[in-house]
């Protein structure tokens, strides 16, 4: 077989708010991997990607502006193999996320998703939600800002109406959660998942860990945890994914946050070897898909030069 042929676009670091350096190293020895495994990996950054027209059939990325996505998603419906997927990590962002696990019966908090000139207060109270959180709904969180936990209805009212004169349109407001905050990483076929809790390895974007506090280890079921984290990457459409979820006193779970391509930070030198092999076998049923409707045109090709010969 010929060398695998792959382009690997690195994150923006307005995307990789406080993981900079974590987002680059989990990309660069999933590289590594790649490499080891005889592929050619040609790098760039995403000014690159959007400014160069890329050669390679298979395009690695960790992709988050909108233009990229846009480029992402043409190129995969001219024929090209990405992963994440443009439109899973579309997926991704906080409303598109919410609705599609809501839909699909994913364990996920009582939510609300509105416009941030919304009046709503009476909406939480009808709705039973004191403390929750409100996120930037249209996309990802790239500032502080841009996740914030409320204590009461008044407090929700006005960061709605901050989101609101900072030009952001929509937010997602989620219940409050109490009990142990768990972060995962995984592969949507199920080769690699790992979890932990973040307060006990220091491992925190903007500092909101504290508000869950110190784990209880409360027990649960990591084996369910581990089946919806895979449903929630099939419905999305991703391969490589990340999340947090809570765990009750009951040992129930709900995930509250499931994202595209994290750090893998904590378990990184584990995670590389598992991420190039899924990479290795996707780009093999791609590559297998495309023979067989290669063979398939040439055979109807065939066809019809026999049906033209028999006519003369």
């Amino acid at each position: 077989m010929s060398r695998i042929n792959i382009a690997a676009v690195s994150r923006a670091g307005i995307y990789s708010p406080n993981h900079i350096g974590n987002d680059a190293a989990i990309l660069n020895a999933t590289v590594e991997q790649l490499r080891r495994r005889g592929c050619d990996v040609r790098m760039y950054n995403e000014e690159q990607f959007l400014t160069e027209d890329l050669h390679e059939n298979v395009i690695l990325n960790m992709c988050r502006q909108a233009a990229s996505l846009e480029k992402l998603q043409s190129l995969e419906e001219r024929g090209r193999l990405v992963i994440n997927s443009g439109f899973g990590i579309e997926n991704c962002t906080r409303e598109k996320m919410t609705r599609l696990l809501i839909a699909h019966g994913v364990p996920y908090p009582d939510s609300l998703m509105v416009d941030t000139n919304t009046n709503v207060r009476q909406m939480l109270e009808e709705a039973g939600i004191d403390r929750c959180w409100i996120k930037r709904g249209e996309y990802h969180a790239m500032h502080k800002e841009d996740v914030h936990y409320c204590r009461h209805a008044q407090e929700a009212q006005e960061i709605l109406h901050e989101f609101f004169y900072r030009g952001i349109r929509r937010a997602v407001i989620n219940r409050h959660l109490d009990g142990d905050l768990v972060k995962f990483y995984g592969l949507a076929d199920g080769t690699f998942f790992y979890w932990f809790y973040p307060m006990e390895q220091n491992h925190s974007k903007f500092s909101d860990e504290r508000i869950n506090g110190m784990p209880k280890h409360l027990h649960f079921d990591q084996q369910e945890l581990q089946k919806a984290c895979e449903k929630a990457a099939d419905i999305t459409g991703v391969v490589i994914y990340g999340g947090d979820c809570i765990i009750d006193k009951d040992g129930n779970f709900q995930i509250i946050d499931f994202n595209d391509w994290p750090s893998f930070a904590p378990c990184r030198a584990e995670a590389a070897p598992h991420i190039a092999k899924t990479i290795l076998s996707a780009i093999k049923k791609w590559q297998y898909a495309r023979d067989c409707e290669s063979a398939g045109t040439d055979v109807q090709q065939q066809r019809r030069r026999s049906r033209k010969g028999g006519a003369q």
